[in-house]
C-alpha cells in the first residue's frame, strides 16, 4: 500500500497543566481521501489537528506527512504540505486585499511576479471567488471570507486539506456550494465537524475521536448508524435526518 499522506502512530500529548489531551492515537489517512473527524467537544480533536503542522509536539508517538516527519527542521516543508483552515476565516485574513492575503504564503515560499499572480489566481478560482481579488476581507460576507480563507490554503498547493468546523455558521445556499467546492477539489481532505449530515455528504470515512482516543473508523453510514456509539459518545444526528 502506498505512503500515508498522513499517518499518526501512538500520539499522546498532555498539556502543560497536567490534563492529557490524546491517548495513543493511530491514524493513517491516503492520498484521495475525505475523512471526517467527529466527536463530542473536549475529545481532543483541536489537540489532534494541532500536531499535523507542529504546532504542538506529541509527548509520545510520531506523526508523519507523506512519509517526512512533523519535526522542527521539517516545519516549513510539513506547513506546505498540510494546510489548515481554522474554523474563524478571520484567524486567516489579515491583508488588505484578498490577493494580497492569498499570495502571502506563496510569496514566503520565494514565488514572485507572473508566477505569484498565477497561484493566487489559480486558488481563488479554484473555490469561486476570482472575482473578489481587489475587494479588503473585512468587506465580504462570512461565506465569502471562508472560500478566501480555503484559497490562502489551497495557494501553496497542500497535500492535505485540513477543515475545523467548515460548514459552521454558513447559510444553507453557502452550504450547499462550499460542499460543491470541496467535491470538486483534487486533495486529500481531513474534515473536523460536528455537523454530521455532511460529514454523511462529503466524506465516505468518519474516525470518531472521544476522550482523546480513537473509538471507531469505518464507512461515516455504518459509523453514524450504530446508536450505541452515538449514544456512548454524544454524537446526535437531527431530527429526521435518518442514515
Amino acid at each position: 500500500m502506498s505512503v500515508p499522506v498522513l499517518d499518526l502512530r501512538g500520539v499522546a500529548y498532555s498539556y502543560p497543566g497536567g490534563h492529557q489531551a490524546l491517548f495513543g492515537v493511530d491514524l493513517h489517512v491516503h492520498r484521495g481521501e475525505r475523512v471526517a473527524l467527529l466527536g463530542p467537544n473536549g475529545a481532543g480533536k483541536t489537540t489532534l489537528v494541532l500536531h499535523l503542522n507542529g504546532i504542538l509536539v506529541p509527548g509520545a508517538g510520531t506523526v508523519t506527512v507523506s512519509g517526512l516527519p512533523v519535526s522542527r527542521d521539517n516545519l516549513l516543508e510539513v506547513r506546505r504540505r498540510v494546510g489548515i483552515v481554522f474554523q474563524d476565516p478571520d484567524d486567516q485574513l489579515f491583508m488588505p486585499t484578498v490577493r494580497d492575503d492569498v499570495a502571502f504564503g506563496p510569496a514566503n515560499l520565494g514565488l514572485r511576479g507572473p508566477e505569484l499572480e498565477s497561484r493566487v489566481v489559480e486558488a481563488l478560482t479554484l473555490v469561486g471567488v476570482a472575482d473578489l481579488a481587489d475587494r479588503a476581507p473585512h468587506h465580504l460576507s462570512f461565506g465569502q471570507r471562508r472560500r478566501v480563507a480555503i484559497a490562502t490554503v489551497l495557494a501553496m498547493r497542500p497535500e492535505i486539506l485540513v477543515l475545523d468546523e467548515p460548514s459552521s455558521n454558513l447559510d444553507p445556499a453557502s452550504r450547499r456550494e462550499l460542499a460543491e467546492i470541496l467535491r470538486s477539489l483534487d486533495v486529500t481532505v481531513l474534515m473536523v465537524t460536528h455537523d454530521l449530515p455532511y460529514a454523511v455528504e462529503l466524506c465516505e470515512r468518519s474516525v470518531v475521536l472521544s476522550e482523546g482516543a480513537v473509538v471507531a473508523d469505518g464507512a461515516t453510514r455504518t459509523v453514524l448508524a450504530d446508536a450505541d456509539l452515538m449514544a456512548r459518545h454524544r454524537l446526535e444526528l437531527p431530527t429526521g435526518f435518518s442514515i
